[in-house]
């Protein structure tokens, strides 16, 4: 249950924050230098750690319809939100179906349906 904000998270949060730093208002001269730092921290660290992140979970849901089995537990509901964060930011989704069936079976959920009936879509900006 924990794996959601304890691990996955910390990957798609610096991957937003990385991926907005060079679009700051900066120094012109400065820029350059922001996005190549910017983009070889997201190349050689978030990138590779976040597609390990998919990867673990492509290969647990491949066996598993939730994360704790065959039934819907706490930890699915943690998890929920950080699956589509994850497939939002983490590249070429279409090799994690999986990843991708397990978000469509929340999102398919009455429950789910329900609270995005009151409160609206997941607004979420893509990776840049």
């Amino acid at each position: 249950m924990h794996y959601a904000e304890g691990s996955l998270m910390n990957w798609l949060v610096m991957k937003l924050v990385f991926g907005a730093i060079p679009t700051r208002p900066m120094p012109f001269f400065v820029k350059p230098i922001a996005r190549a730092i910017c983009n070889n921290v997201q190349t050689q660290l978030i990138d590779p750690n976040l597609a390990t992140a998919l990867g673990f979970m492509e290969t647990h849901l491949s066996q598993n319809t939730w994360f704790t089995g065959e039934h819907l537990a706490m930890a699915d509901f943690q998890m929920s939100f950080a699956v589509e964060a994850a497939l939002m930011r983490g590249g070429d989704v279409s090799v994690y179906p999986n990843v991708q069936a397990y978000k469509d079976r929340i999102n398919a959920r009455p429950a789910y349906q329900r609270a995005i009936a009151q409160g609206g879509p997941i607004l979420m900006k893509p990776a840049t």
